[in-house]
């Protein structure tokens, strides 16, 4: 697998000298961050979910964001379904100095979807996808 890292770590590198935005879902975990395959990005938002060993992999990956002195590093509190929810990712983030992006809600649709392996339906209407267009704006996308 060292081959692999290796070989996105240089395609992404690759990448960073065009004027190309790419985004990449990378696997959850630490493993692409321990072995600097996203060393060559320029921003990494890390999922935030509010249970605490998400809430801990965040805080941990946004540390090694750090470490790989990537330009900006910043959380997405993701999923919640309450305001006590969104507080508890808004209070650990704050107490870790994390910047947090965006806030999506969890959305019975978007699950609906990734059951059925279809892409969901982002429309104006939908309260996550209004959340990830103010997520884009705010990373000038």
């Amino acid at each position: 697998m060292c081959g692999a890292h290796a070989a996105v770590r240089h395609l992404l590198g690759k990448m960073q000298e065009t004027n190309v935005i790419t985004l990449i879902d990378m696997e959850a975990g630490l493993e692409h961050l321990s072995r600097g395959t996203d060393r060559n990005v320029d921003v990494l938002l890390a999922i935030a979910e509010p249970y605490f060993k998400a809430l801990e992999t965040a805080r941990r990956c946004i540390e090694l964001g750090r470490e790989l002195r990537i330009p900006r590093v910043a959380a997405v509190a993701n999923k919640f379904r309450s305001l006590s929810d969104l507080e508890a990712v808004r209070k650990y983030a704050a107490g870790h100095n994390i910047e947090v992006l965006a806030e999506i809600p969890y959305d019975e649709k978007i699950q609906e979807a990734d059951l059925a392996g279809v892409a969901p339906e982002l429309g104006e209407d939908n309260c996550a996808g209004g959340a990830i267009k103010k997520a884009a704006v705010a990373l000038g996308l």
